[in-house]
């Protein structure tokens, strides 16, 4: 079994990158969100490019951050689970319909839309929007480095 990612450490490499990893945490961590949603919404992104790493990085989060197994667990099974509040449920909805191809339309309708704008006023929703888009920021890194589930940042990524 491979010990190492694939690549040296990004923030090494490309030592740009620490203040841009900086401030989407800071623009995600504004308390608009609850910080549970942001970990479900990134946790369903991991599970839907089938990817381990961002999995078990946001099951581990959220475990930590006290979330219970049956929140985490339902998350795959969503649209059915009675974990979730309506807002987290929009947040769900909308990292699905950003990630998921829609052969009928448009991914985020109108409706899709307004239910969030129902749930989270208009910094909320930028912030929401900003969560989702720190995701899809990662999910390259993911897919082509390969970090190692459940190793930490600092000790897995090649010297």
């Amino acid at each position: 079994m491979t010990k190492h990612s694939r690549l040296s450490n990004p923030l090494k490499l490309v030592p740009e990158f620490g203040p841009v990893n900086g401030a989407l945490f800071k623009a995600t961590g504004n308390g608009t969100v609850p910080q549970s949603t942001i970990g479900l919404l990134q946790l369903r992104a991991g599970q839907l490019v089938g990817n381990t790493y961002l999995t078990a990085l946001h099951t581990g989060n959220l475990r930590a951050a006290g979330e219970s197994d049956e929140r985490m667990m339902g998350v795959a099974t969503w649209k059915d689970a009675p974990y979730y509040t309506d807002a987290e449920r929009v947040a769900l909805a909308l990292v699905e319909a950003v990630l998921t191809p829609n052969p009928h339309g448009e991914r985020v309708s109108d409706e899709l839309y307004a239910q969030a704008a129902e749930h989270y006023e208009e910094r909320a929703l930028a912030t929401l929007i900003i969560a989702i888009g720190q995701v899809f920021f990662y999910i390259p890194l993911a897919l082509i480095g390969r970090p190692l589930p459940g190793v930490s940042p600092a000790q897995q990524w090649r010297d």
